[in-house]
């Protein structure tokens, strides 16, 4: 589930590109100068780009921040994992988005890693 605050925003922001596409049509039927056309391209990737990495930041961090709670609660102290699990608890508030990813699926690998242990040990 997305946040209200954050679904307000997002949709403000795509409204807004949603405006500058509707402005690229006109430019293209009214023949305007190809330089203006590219620079308000320029302007909807970047409004769509912003928008995507908000709401990719905000996702992601929840499910991360979910992840590293999970797999901390399944590892019983003793699973080899601890030092990395600790190392991206600590490191979590200055992840960057594209780092957040990429933690998520290091930390899901780890929790898998962890439940077959915990099984073996049973």
């Amino acid at each position: 589930m997305i946040p209200q605050n954050l679904t307000k925003d997002i949709t403000t922001r795509l409204a807004t590109v949603r405006g500058q596409v509707d402005g690229l049509i006109k430019m293209l039927h009214n023949n305007k100068d190809p330089e203006k056309i590219i620079e308000q391209f320029k302007a909807v990737n970047s409004g769509l780009k912003t928008t995507y990495k908000l709401l990719l930041n905000e996702t992601c961090r929840k499910a991360l921040a979910l992840k590293i709670v999970e797999v901390t609660n399944v590892c019983p102290g003793n699973c080899g994992y601890e030092k990395k699990i600790d190392m991206i608890r600590q490191e979590f508030p200055n992840f960057k988005s594209e780092e957040i990813i990429i933690q998520l699926k290091e930390i899901s690998k780890i929790g898998e890693r962890v439940t077959t242990f915990n099984k073996k040990n049973i």
